[in-house]
């Protein structure tokens, strides 16, 4: 007799045709049980789905002559315990695992559900290997194809599956819901067990990929991640297309970066970079956007003369790096989350140059830093603490630094503690602004900065220009948004200081109005400001370091002492130039 096309609910076997009673009879066997059949479109069957590899299969891989659809999987006598009904020999692979240094999960071999997969996409055993018959089923390709659904032995570039998805490792990572608000579609084990079968339904590919949700806008992964920051994040609502870079020639499933969501970074099997699943090194990934083309082109700035250079520290970064341990390296991802990242603020760059307090920006949301205290923490919550990361207790070494009177070894940080003997206002608001004369209105008007105030793409839109914001690189020494010589000698220009001149007063420097003896020093001498003043802070005794004063050694030499003796009133004790100085007091 002539059958309809059929779809079992449960399991969901399905039949192409059934050419008489018995192959009827026989679908309710496979079963188990009295069965409640609909008609089904193919696409939610498996019936004309890759797994139909029968000799009518639509697929690449097809049997040479057999017509039943279900046999290369079940049957309804002698079928191994593993599972209802199965007719298949499980693999004895041993599997080399996913590790990743953020995961949580205890992850163990493949449970029983995931080598009902691995079965045949492990390529260990032949398709038409069944229980159910003596002789192998022949068909066209007697293993699985190589490609990305031929996982092997290695699982270590796959999404991890034999681990337990419980609240205890939801506690542990706060970035994974809780199997109780996990969609409902997400098949878990009887006390948790991810498998394949979490995400994949084998008898249903209406999706594609046979996966139980749809992967726009990362619909099936963040079901159980719950990434800090993402849904308002820049990457998550971009309209750009990711590039075909990126994908390797991929075709991914959608056209802009907002739908192909985690797609776009990761894979969830065959990752070229297999911890964390990611297509390419973190670097790679970004400027493979941030190339001027997709997005802001960042591989310009930090390519010219000075900067953050991460092309050169590939494979360095880790995320659960310690920053006191952590070998020295940058990397886009130590000051941005590449999930919660946001545009800068519009009109941010007014409020950058007049101090918008040390708080830290939409570039940098959820990203690790260290406190003002030396204490890592998971996420900033200040600029500074992102810097401190590298620049505070263990600094990069930098040969070109000056070295200072008083020297902190490069040490950030301490330069910026409240018991400094004077600082700029990074990390606590401005002390001493009514003894600063030469301060213009708009850095008087702000009582704080931040780091990115002086270090910056000279030519970030925020600053008037069309690259990108932020210290990636700078054409001037030291990562600076504007020119600063601190060579001896200088010739004083709006250019030479024209970082100092954003917020002090050309006039008033040069007329004398904070030290009587300012244009002496810049203009006749030729003595840069960087001589006597430190660009941070510096710690010791507030009499003898006041207003930033932590002479240059290279410059300044002798005894190398100030006193401050009152407002605007000192004494210098040095040898600058050939000319010794000894208790030589000025007063206003």
């Amino acid at each position: 007799m002539n059958t309809p096309e059929l779809k079992c609910r449960w399991p969901a076997l399905a039949l192409r045709r059934a050419g008489s009673l018995a192959a009827l009879l026989w679908a309710f066997a496979a079963a188990g049980l009295a069965l409640l059949w609909t008609p089904a479109r193919g696409d939610e069957s498996v019936v004309n789905s890759k797994h139909d590899l029968s000799a009518f299969g639509p697929g690449p891989v097809r049997a040479l002559g057999e017509s039943e659809v279900c046999i290369f999987c079940h049957t309804p006598h002698n079928s191994s315990p593993a599972a209802p009904l199965w007719n298949r020999y499980n693999p004895q692979t041993h599997y080399r695992i996913y590790q990743s240094s953020t995961t949580d999960a205890r992850i163990d071999q493949p449970g029983a559900a995931s080598k009902m997969c691995l079965s045949c996409h492990d390529g260990s055993v032949a398709l038409g290997l069944v229980r159910s018959r003596e002789q192998e089923i022949p068909l066209n390709h007697p293993f699985i194809p190589t490609g990305r659904s031929d996982l092997a032995s290695d699982l270590s570039d796959d999404h991890p599956v034999g681990f337990r998805f419980d609240r205890q490792l939801a506690s542990r990572d706060p970035q994974l819901r809780s199997p109780g608000l996990v969609d409902h579609r997400i098949r878990l084990g009887d006390r948790g067990e991810l498998e394949c079968t979490a995400c994949h339904d084998a008898h249903n590919n209406e999706l594609g990929q046979f996966l139980r949700l749809p992967q726009r806008h990362g619909t099936l992964c963040n079901a159980c991640h719950d990434m800090s920051g993402w849904r308002a994040g820049a990457h998550a609502n971009s309209g750009q297309p990711v590039p075909i870079t990126l994908s390797h020639g991929e075709r991914l499933p959608f056209a802009s970066m907002a739908d192909n969501a985690c797609a776009s970074c990761h894979v969830s099997h065959g990752a070229a970079h297999p911890e964390r699943l990611l297509r390419e090194r973190a670097y790679d990934l970004c400027i493979s956007c941030h190339d001027g083309i997709t997005a802001r082109d960042v591989n310009v700035a930090t390519g010219q003369r000075s900067g953050h250079r991460p092309e050169r520290f590939r494979d360095r970064h880790d995320p659960a790096e310690n920053p006191r341990s952590m070998p020295h390296h940058v990397d886009c991802v130590d000051c941005h989350n590449p999930h919660a990242v946001r545009e800068s603020a519009a009109g941010f760059s007014d409020s950058l140059l007049r101090g918008q307090g040390p708080f830290y920006m939409e570039t940098m949301q959820h990203v690790p830093g260290v406190t003002l205290a030396g204490v890592p923490t998971d996420q900033a919550r200040q600029y500074h603490e992102v810097c401190f990361r590298c620049h505070a207790d263990r600094p990069v070494p930098n040969p070109r630094r000056i070295v200072r009177d008083r020297d902190d070894y490069g040490n950030i940080r301490r330069q910026f503690l409240p018991s400094a003997a004077s600082a700029h206002p990074v990390t606590t608001a401005a002390r001493l602004a009514g003894d600063v004369p030469s301060l213009t209105p708009a850095a008087r008007a702000q009582p704080t900065m931040n780091c990115q105030s002086c270090h910056n793409n000279p030519d970030a839109r925020q600053l008037g220009g069309g690259g990108a914001n932020g210290p990636h690189g700078s054409r001037y020494e030291f990562l600076l948004a504007a020119r600063y010589e601190t060579r001896d000698f200088t010739i004083e220009s709006p250019q030479a200081y024209a970082l100092c001149y954003q917020c002090h007063d050309r006039g008033s420097i040069l007329g004398d109005e904070s030290f009587p003896y300012h244009r002496v020093h810049v203009v006749n001498g030729r003595t840069p400001c960087s001589a006597c003043h430190t660009a941070h802070g510096v710690s010791g005794p507030s009499r003898e370091h006041s207003h930033l004063i932590n002479f240059d050694v290279s410059i300044v030499g002798g005894e190398r002492q100030f006193i401050d003796l009152g407002r605007q009133a000192g004494s210098c004790t040095l040898t600058c130039h050939g000319v010794r100085h000894v208790n030589f007091t000025y007063r206003r």
